[in-house]
């Protein structure tokens, strides 16, 4: 398969650091380092653009999520959507994990963070709605202890194909190291429409899959229209997470394939 000139074998091979010969597009970058401008706060448990903790903000440069104002997390899972839907791009996040998990955190959640790629319109998700339809790329830290990989894969409301089989979990892990403390992970991420995600880590290739559909659990409170089951899955919304432990982006950069 073949897109706006770029090969697979080039996709797989070339990280960020190495131009494939086709012609690059420019990275651009969705997060200005001076404000949220273009991205817009969905909190379960209150309406699209309302974020009355300040999970959302910039400081010092970066891209923070917090909890500061939460007391009890409370289920109050949050994504941070960018304002345009894309199909075939490459996507770079440098983030890290800092600080203590939120009171009341789920023990999964220790660590635990992620962008979501062909998300769902925000505008279409109920107020109480946990995640939005998606296919996630799963950020974790190490715990100090155990193998914690990064940029794995879950699929709130959506089904994946792997090795040309369904997945049948939500999560499945990537080959990635574990990052344990609070360094910077470069993470790349390339999708083509429906039919091809890869999953990048310092460098290195660490999860590859395909055929995103709708369908599937571990999404709640949605509104059935916005989950029609078997739909292909070409397009979709970037989010950024929230879920408990706090978290800092120092690029989030978009490089477009489809030749826009």
């Amino acid at each position: 398969m073949m897109r706006a000139g770029v090969g697979v074998t080039c996709l797989l091979a070339c990280g960020i650091a190495t131009a494939c010969a086709q012609g690059e597009p420019d990275w651009v970058p969705l997060f200005d380092g001076r404000s949220l401008d273009g991205w817009t706060p969905k909190i379960s448990g209150y309406p699209l653009g309302e974020d009355p903790m300040g999970t959302f903000r910039v400081e010092d440069g970066l891209l923070t999520v917090g909890y500061e104002r939460y007391g009890e997390f409370g289920d109050r899972f949050g994504h941070l959507f960018y304002e345009e839907p894309y199909s075939d791009y490459r996507l770079l996040i440098e983030y890290r994990f800092v600080g203590a998990q939120a009171p009341g955190g789920a023990a999964w959640a220790l660590r635990n963070s992620g962008v979501m790629v062909h998300a769902q319109d925000p505008e279409t998700m109920t107020a109480v709605q946990d995640f939005p339809i998606s296919v996630e790329v799963q950020f974790l830290g190490g715990n100090g202890e155990d193998e914690r990989p990064t940029a794995n894969v879950c699929t709130p409301g959506t089904e994946i194909v792997m090795n040309g089989a369904p997945v049948p979990g939500h999560c499945t892990d990537s080959s990635s190291p574990t990052f344990h403390g609070e360094e910077w992970v470069t993470t790349e991420i390339t999708v083509l429409g429906d039919s091809l995600f890869v999953h990048v880590v310092a460098g290195d290739t660490v999860l590859t899959y395909g055929h995103a559909t709708i369908g599937g659990g571990v999404v709640n409170g949605y509104d059935p229209a916005a989950k029609p089951d078997g739909a292909v899955l070409s397009r979709g919304y970037i989010a950024l997470q929230s879920e408990s432990h706090p978290i800092q982006f120092r690029r989030v950069l978009l490089q477009r394939l489809d030749g826009r």
